[in-house]
């Protein structure tokens, strides 16, 4: 059996990055560990693109156009949704998540989820920096991934 080894190297990558302006804090706690790794992983600031979106919601459509302009590799997807008292984070954790996961299966490029879902802001920060960096790592394991395959 041939198994294809993990390969994290970013060389010569360009990455797309949508981020959710909701809950800015953890977002640009999200952004700094996604950012940093990247670099750490070999991706040039120069190719890294960088959109904001008012929501989680709106990240897929952002997602989308990016992947269909055949100018990025890869995509991460960035933000932070924390319950609330009402039934409208199942909805928003829900749909995010489903439009993060079409616009990949659609498109053939591989985009990394880290909207982050937590029942309070505590529990955001506390993951904001390790989701971050993974996001970066999972967007250039399934880039390299796929170029095997």
């Amino acid at each position: 059996m041939r198994e294809i080894d993990q390969n994290l190297d970013g060389k010569g990558m360009r990455i797309g990055i949508v981020l959710s302006r909701f809950n800015s804090d953890i977002g640009d706690g999200l952004l700094s560990a996604c950012t940093s790794e990247l670099r750490k992983l070999g991706v040039a600031e120069d190719d890294i693109a960088l959109a904001s979106v008012p929501g989680a919601l709106e990240t897929p459509l952002i997602l989308q156009k990016m992947a269909l302009s055949e100018k990025f590799d890869g995509l991460i997807a960035l933000g932070a949704i924390i319950r609330g008292e009402t039934y409208h984070f199942e909805v928003v954790s829900n749909e995010s998540a489903r439009g993060v996961s079409e616009v990949q299966l659609e498109t053939g490029i591989p985009v990394a989820n880290a909207i982050l879902t937590t029942e309070n802001d505590d529990q955001a920060l506390a993951r904001m920096s390790v989701k971050g960096a993974e996001a970066a790592q999972v967007v250039i394991e399934m880039i390299n991934l796929l170029r095997c395959i």
